[in-house]
């Protein structure tokens, strides 16, 4: 059985990857108190997001390096390719 937490680390990962989002809207939009959608922990927790403070800005959340990678992988997987 497959992970059923993974489409939706994914589906966070690319509306996150298209610009860095600021911290309260990924909260508004993310966050969940259900034990069984752990989206933004698991990706937290697997290093696949950065939070950043951005001086007079505030904090943004953003894609990291293994977010990305994690992301071109199941890109490629999809593909049939091998990552």
């Amino acid at each position: 059985m497959s992970d059923p937490i993974e489409p939706l680390i994914l589906d966070l990962l690319q509306w996150i990857g298209r610009a860095p989002r600021p911290y309260s809207e990924v909260m508004e939009a993310w966050r969940t108190s259900c034990p069984r959608l752990p989206v933004w922990e698991e990706a937290n927790a697997s290093g696949f997001i950065e939070q950043r403070h951005v001086e007079g800005a505030g904090a943004f959340v953003l894609v990291s390096d293994a977010g990305r990678r994690h992301l071109a992988a199941q890109a490629a997987k999809r593909r049939g390719e091998t990552a």
